[in-house]
């Protein structure tokens, strides 16, 4: 593009920004997982419509084949203590799924042997740390810092004994996103409260161990830094219901990185480069997606994990065919989805990439428009906030 011209407002990053009184930023989830209110929006019809997240079952098409991301929240928030004195807080970076799952027939390595990898971190405050300073979290698992990079960002060595992903259960803090402004509900005796697995009801346990996973997140999926927050809706009666109901289920993993939070920063969007993912889509759902296409039935996404995962593994091969590797698509206006016929998702961050990507499915104005609306009516935004129905 020839930068003297100005580019139109859907590529102008501007074009994305809106006015989010602090009240609207969910804090906390919903009392009830299936509990939090949902609005649909038609990319056909005039209007909106609002109700409960339990009323999903009514407003999806019927025989839609829903898409998953299974991948679960690992505890990668530390807290380490240099060497000279002084906390640090590193957030360790995918793809921890490689550590914490090695691929069948690796070597098992005895208990009590030392494992070393290089990995990417946030730190804070990254601009004290002496480049080779050891960060140290707990005996026997430590860090030395490599690198240091833009916006908080560095490389690290990480040594520990044992199983990575016991020590992490263990002194790692749920990875909350940066605009929830309260300590992870983690410990003992917090006064926050939780909910099972099974109902999503609030009980007397913890809370964010529970609730910033999906119900279906698989414990051979660990690796993401940020849960697939749509999923977040879903009980177990619910999606029984679906299925139920004639609709179908399928699953993907993404494993989500520190850079879906990342803000874009370039003024013309179509500068921005996406962080890189990785993604896995097995034999059975593409299958299953191949089966609803040929069938004429919508193909919905849960989250934009699931959107990205599907349009990034169709790119790579010019069709929906079983898939691994990592991705970096970007999705913003003007792009044709060629998998996804809806899409289940949250409502997102000003300026964020993935307010480009339900934007370039239903159209920055009418996306815009019905963020002023859900403003206007209360509803919560972002993580633990309220659910959207692109139909």
């Amino acid at each position: 593009m020839d930068k003297d011209c100005k580019p139109e407002a859907d590529f102008l990053r501007q074009s994305y920004f809106y006015d989010l009184p602090a009240r609207c930023i969910a804090q906390t989830p919903a009392p009830e997982r299936s509990a939090s209110r949902l609005m649909v929006l038609c990319r056909t019809e005039d209007g909106l419509k609002t109700g409960l997240f339990s009323d999903l079952l009514t407003c999806l098409p019927e025989k839609c084949l829903l898409v998953a991301n299974n991948s679960r929240v690992v505890k990668v928030r530390l807290a380490g203590r240099r060497e000279q004195g002084g906390r640090v807080e590193v957030l360790l970076s995918p793809p921890l799924h490689e550590l914490q799952n090695p691929p069948p027939g690796a070597p098992k390595t005895p208990g009590g042997q030392e494992h070393s990898v290089e990995c990417a971190a946030l730190l804070r405050p990254v601009k004290k740390l002496r480049l080779g300073e050891r960060i140290s979290f707990a005996p026997d698992f430590y860090a030395f810092f490599l690198e240091r990079g833009d916006w908080g960002r560095g490389r690290l060595r990480l040594f520990w004994k044992g199983d990575l992903s016991a020590l992490l259960e263990r002194f790692g803090q749920t990875p909350l996103p940066p605009y929830i402004r309260r300590q992870a509900a983690g410990s003992a005796g917090s006064a926050l409260a939780a909910t099972s697995r099974e109902s999503g009801v609030l009980d007397a346990r913890n809370l964010d161990a529970e609730r910033y996973q999906t119900v279906y997140a698989r414990a051979d999926k660990t690796g993401s830094m940020a849960a697939p927050t749509a999923g977040l809706h879903f009980t177990l009666g619910l999606r029984e219901a679906l299925l139920a109901s004639g609709r179908e289920w399928a699953e993907l993993s993404l494993y989500v990185g520190y850079g879906t939070f990342s803000p874009v920063r370039c003024e013309d969007i179509r500068d921005h480069v996406m962080h890189e993912e990785y993604v896995q889509i097995p034999v059975q759902t593409a299958g299953a997606v191949q089966k609803a296409k040929s069938e004429g039935r919508a193909v919905i996404a849960v989250g934009t994990t699931s959107a990205r995962a599907l349009e990034a593994a169709f790119a790579e091969q010019n069709a929906l065919v079983p898939f691994a590797g990592p991705v970096n698509i970007f999705l913003y206006p003007g792009q044709i989805f060629h998998v996804i016929d809806g899409l289940i998702t949250n409502f997102h961050l000003p300026e964020s990439s993935l307010l480009m990507l339900v934007s370039a499915l239903a159209g920055r104005e009418r996306i815009l428009s019905a963020y002023q609306e859900a403003i206007r009516l209360g509803f919560r935004f972002f993580s633990y906030g309220d659910a959207m129905l692109i139909l």
